[in-house]
């Protein structure tokens, strides 16, 4: 469909959570939920209870005005009118902020059946636990550019793996570096102090990697998960200001 001819039937099917919530002024909760289902022209009553009752939104709260509820009590508002209607698609800018943490787990295991059900989200969050945990696909932002893109599962399973190798003396650290003369093996980053160096490599190559060491002293050797938030901060080093992950 047209996005500017249609917009109207387009929206009828699109549930969104801004960033920042800005309710208006004068309304009740139960008005300003009456509000948006005569925008959306949809009365899915089923589903607004299903959600009021899920992010426990009381008959009290939701009698107040809008203008003396706390952020949290306007958040859960967003996110059942937001869902209220059963849209299609979904659309949620930073969703879980100024939920208290088991709130932020409800709506994370709503999103993930949400997800089952077939519809299609689009998260921005700086939550790496909640991106981690609800996101099929991700793109990292830096200056208003998307640098990165990947499936989860390629992270999760990513083939060149990081360790961690703390050697028994000073000399069998040296001699680690100087004898390193291949491709399988790649320092980057090491500790000349406490003889400790942090390599890459392939999970095809692990056992000639074991092999090698054998040759040395090693008195720890672990390996590093990278973790979304550690592949999000390679994009940072330098540059602090967070851009958001999407």
């Amino acid at each position: 469909m047209d996005s500017f001819k249609e917009y109207s039937k387009i929206l009828n099917n699109v549930g969104y959570i801004p960033g920042e919530i800005a309710l208006p002024q004068g309304l009740t909760g139960y008005e300003f939920i009456k509000m948006m289902q005569d925008m959306y022209h949809i009365h899915n009553d089923e589903m607004l209870n299903k959600m009021l009752n899920l992010f426990e939104l009381k008959d009290n709260v939701l009698k107040g005005d809008t203008k003396h509820m706390s952020l949290g009590v306007k958040r859960k508002l967003a996110i059942v009118t937001a869902f209220m209607s059963d849209p299609k698609v979904l659309i949620l800018d930073e969703p879980t902020s100024g939920l208290d943490p088991v709130m932020q787990q409800r709506f994370i295991d709503f999103i993930v059946e949400e997800k089952k059900r077939g519809k299609s989200i689009l998260l921005s969050s700086h939550i790496f636990s909640e991106v981690d945990a609800t996101c099929d696909r991700i793109a990292i932002i830096k200056d208003g550019k998307i640098v990165s893109e990947f499936d989860a599962n390629d992270l999760k399973h990513a083939t060149l793996k990081q360790y961690r190798i703390v050697f028994d003396n000073n000399k069998d650290f040296i001699d680690f570096k100087e004898d390193l003369d291949n491709n399988i093996i790649n320092i980057i980053k090491e500790d000349s102090n406490n003889n400790v160096v942090f390599i890459t490599c392939e999970d095809k190559n692990i056992n000639l990697v074991i092999d090698y060491l054998s040759k040395f002293k090693i008195k720890e050797y672990n390996n590093i998960k990278e973790s979304l938030e550690d592949y999000f901060m390679k994009f940072y080093k330098e540059d602090k200001e967070f851009g958001g992950v999407l």
